[in-house]
């Protein structure tokens, strides 16, 4: 508390301050060291963080060692950041430092920040690995443990095919594709540019508008065992193209990749729904609409009847 009191004047004064406490501690305060990540990634940086609690005011002392039996080196002195950037593998820890002369904390517990002698690799992952007709998928890239990465996105028609570049240096790591192929990914920051490790590639296929239709020739959908017949799988709009065909049948042990399957001297085991779909590079088609086909025994010859008559 204090009070004032006018040299010319000894009989004035002004009343007392109020009270004002200035609290102390008989043991110094200890900064806290932070970091981002413990291990740097090929090429990068992980971001460092000095505090003292409760109290503000402070510079920051940054320092660093080789190993725990090696001595401490003063990296940057008086710092006014909190935050800094490190790319080097090491032991870190930091104090804090204010007034004139300069009162330091306690030093922090040491950090160890490791380096990675690998790049990272990216990550694409498909909200679905099918566009619908007409639709669209979307493609995720990201990079595990860290931060600021820009995307650069490939597609490529085949596996022998060369990719190329479809969106580069996009700060989203989020796209839409449409078209059916083989995606991957990579991440890059900093300026000259760090790339990570292509990501692995994720086939996603598209959906052929054109519905199959499933066909018998003849076209009788009831026959008699020991009758031939022809079950063919035709795509409208896909003449010409190369299909591979996939089949859902009642009696197929190993179904076929053409787009007939031919049935001779029928069996009963051959009765059942049959639906076929067609594949082509990156296009499937939908699963055509099932036809049923019923085998019954052998009819007898109409003799057979009057000769079974007259017997009775």
């Amino acid at each position: 508390m204090c009070k004032s009191r006018r040299r010319d004047d000894s009989y004035s004064s002004t009343e007392w301050s109020e009270a004002f406490t200035l609290s102390g501690s008989t043991s110094k305060p200890r900064a806290t060291l932070t970091a981002h990540s413990s291990v740097i990634p090929a090429g990068g940086s992980v971001t460092l963080s000095c505090s003292v609690e409760g109290s503000a005011g402070w510079k920051f002392d940054w320092f660093r060692r080789d190993s725990v039996s090696s001595k401490a080196q003063l990296m940057r002195g008086n710092e006014a950041n909190r935050v800094i950037s490190v790319s080097q593998g090491g032991l870190y820890h930091c104090r804090g430092g204010r007034g004139d002369p300069v009162y330091y904390t306690e030093d922090s517990s040491d950090v160890t920040v490791v380096e990675t002698s690998s790049k990272p690799r990216a990550t694409l992952t498909a909200q679905s690995s099918v566009i619908p007709a007409g639709g669209s998928v979307t493609l995720s890239c990201s990079v595990e443990g860290s931060a600021g990465w820009k995307f650069d996105w490939f597609r490529r028609d085949s596996v022998s095919s060369k990719a190329q570049l479809m969106r580069g240096n996009e700060a989203n790591r989020v796209i839409s594709v449409s078209q059916g192929g083989l995606y991957h990914c990579r991440g890059g920051r900093g300026d000259p540019v760090y790339y990570t490790e292509d990501s692995s590639d994720v086939t996603v296929v598209e959906t052929f508008p054109s519905k199959p239709t499933v066909t018998l020739q003849p076209s009788w959908t009831q026959i008699y065992s020991g009758e031939t017949v022809t079950v063919r799988c035709e795509i409208q709009g896909g003449e010409g193209a190369q299909w591979t065909y996939e089949w859902r049948a009642a009696k197929l042990n190993t179904p076929p990749t053409s787009n007939e399957h031919r049935i001779i001297r029928a069996t009963e085991s051959d009765s059942g729904g049959y639906s076929c779909r067609g594949r082509r590079d990156y296009f499937f088609s939908e699963w055509s609409d099932i036809i049923t086909l019923t085998v019954s025994c052998k009819i007898f010859h109409p003799d057979y009847f009057k000769l079974l008559i007259v017997l009775i």
